[in-house]
């Protein structure tokens, strides 16, 4: 049974089939086994090493070029482009992106940290702090779902509030190879969330 991956892209597994507005598109065995592992972890990174033990499997433990050959092959067939909807991390690994993350989940950093300070301007004014933003700058957006960021972030603020002293709200985020850290610190008090890049959520 075809199910669709977003796309225009549908994907029977059982009988390791694709199709692209309805019509069927030939694949290799490891073209298909790239697509069909790409879509079922949808919107997050898959490192080249995790797709060549459970893609190629055993026999490739060092990718020599083969993901790239085989990938190229894949956009060519399915008319993607070089970005979407599998995008190369550099570095990193190869990204299947949803139409759902792309327009739903996409968040502006910057913007959306503003508009959440603003939300509770009243709350940080009350116990005598000036906020400070400092955005990784070169992080412009994050994909996942916009409540769960602002739930997170206001659970960590409720609770520096509750015994916070007038001074500085700083709040600043870095990258590393596993996540996207969020902090916020009152006077030396500091709450971190950490954002897996490449489980549920990514950064770009």
């Amino acid at each position: 049974m075809y199910i669709p991956v977003g796309n225009h892209i549908e994907l029977d597994r059982e009988l390791r089939s694709v199709r692209k507005d309805g019509q069927e598109v030939k694949l290799t065995g490891l073209e298909y086994g790239l697509l069909a592992y790409l879509t079922q972890h949808a919107d997050r990174i898959c490192s080249r090493t995790e797709l060549l033990e459970n893609v190629w499997g055993e026999a490739f433990q060092y990718d020599t070029g083969t993901i790239d050959v085989h990938l190229n092959a894949l956009r060519r067939k399915l008319a993607f482009s070089k970005t979407a909807p599998i995008e190369t991390i550099r570095g990193v690994g190869l990204i299947y992106r949803s139409q759902r993350s792309a327009t739903a989940y996409t968040i502006d950093l910057q913007s959306f940290v503003i508009r959440w300070l603003h939300s509770h301007e009243a709350q940080i004014n009350a116990c005598g702090l000036t906020p400070s933003l400092h955005l990784t700058p070169f992080v412009n957006e994050i994909t996942m779902p916009p409540q769960v960021l602002q739930q997170m972030l206001d659970a960590s603020l409720a609770a520096l509030l509750s015994t916070a002293s007038p001074g500085i709200l700083r709040i600043h985020s870095k990258l590393n190879m596993t996540h996207f850290i969020f902090s916020l610190d009152i006077n030396g008090t500091v709450s971190e969330l950490r954002i897996p890049i490449n489980r549920d959520f990514d950064v770009s």
